[in-house]
């Protein structure tokens, strides 16, 4: 396995930010870590990645112990914070060549893992790293994690607060990288994104929900869900809340998701009561769950 953690547990003062946690990620995965803002995936990171001590449990990550052999994990590990943490007063190349040197290594060394990315770049490699834009920040940041060729790379919600294009790129980056034959570990809060891995877990609150692949996770999904439009999305949620047989409503795009309390009941019952509640242009039609769905059923 490339990562193994045992009962870890975190807690700043009262806060628990971690609770128990144990899973594995094995060689060559792409593993993700799927929660909201304050569900404990930052601590994590830092955990495993030696910037941390946890208050119980072990881990390793590559075959080493993150307490013991700290030096060790520093030296085969890559790690992309969520905040943008490079020198903004240096250059895109400045930045990249400082990097490579801490890891006592060249850029010509290792170009042939990071060169995909850096030539979408290297035309601004002059530009103060501060004056980037999102998209090129975030691959500035993926090259000087990867710039001494880690076995084991830990990206802490690379994608959040870039433009679509960019991550549809970034994910693009990622599956390559994989195909080298790097261990990726990502967290994030968009459940969209965690149908591109190969497992995730899925954390809230400092606990791990449930792990699986993504199908699996979205196939054990315990109801029929719908889709349900009108022509007033917040009178249709009080509605649906305040409905007798109403188990769980989620706003969902131009939609609300519903499931309900009953296996077998007739939609035109539904249909006609939201009517009645002098909604217009109602529809109701089934549809296939989504990891996010899993999610709020399990954070229940």
């Amino acid at each position: 396995m490339s990562i193994t953690l045992q009962h870890i547990s975190k807690s700043y003062k009262k806060v628990e930010a971690l609770k128990d946690i144990s899973f594995e990620v094995k060689e060559n995965e792409l593993f993700g870590l799927i929660g909201p803002d304050g569900a404990g995936k930052t601590t994590l990171f830092r955990i495993l990645t030696t910037l941390l001590f946890a208050d119980e449990g072990t881990a390793n990550v590559a075959g080493f112990d993150v307490v013991k052999d700290y030096k060790a994990i520093r030296q085969n590990v890559g790690y992309m914070p969520g905040k943008f943490s490079l020198y903004q007063d240096l250059t895109v190349e400045e930045n990249l060549k400082f990097f490579a040197t801490i890891f006592g290594t060249t850029i010509d060394e290792n170009y042939e893992l990071i060169k995909d990315i850096y030539v979408q770049i290297e035309p601004f490699k002059n530009r103060r790293a501060g004056k980037l834009s999102g998209g090129m920040k975030q691959k500035l940041a993926l090259s000087c994690a990867l710039i001494h060729k880690p076995k084991v790379l830990f990206l802490d919600e690379p994608t959040t607060g870039v433009d679509p294009v960019s991550r549809k790129e970034f994910w693009e980056m990622l599956k390559r990288l994989q195909q080298k034959g790097i261990t990726i570990l990502v967290s994030t809060p968009y459940m969209d994104e965690a149908a591109l891995c190969d497992r995730i877990a899925l954390i809230q609150d400092g606990k791990i929900l449930k792990i699986d692949t993504p199908e699996a996770i979205v196939k054990h999904y315990p109801k029929t869900i719908y889709n349900i439009g009108a022509n007033n999305m917040y009178q249709l949620i009080l509605s649906l809340n305040a409905y007798e047989h109403s188990y769980s409503v989620y706003p969902f795009g131009e939609f609300v998701h519903y499931t309900d309390q009953r296996t077998n009941f007739e939609l035109n019952d539904l249909k006609k009561y939201l009517e009645a509640e002098n909604l217009t242009g109602v529809s109701i039609q089934s549809t296939k769950p989504t990891i996010e769905d899993t999610f709020m059923e399990l954070a229940k």
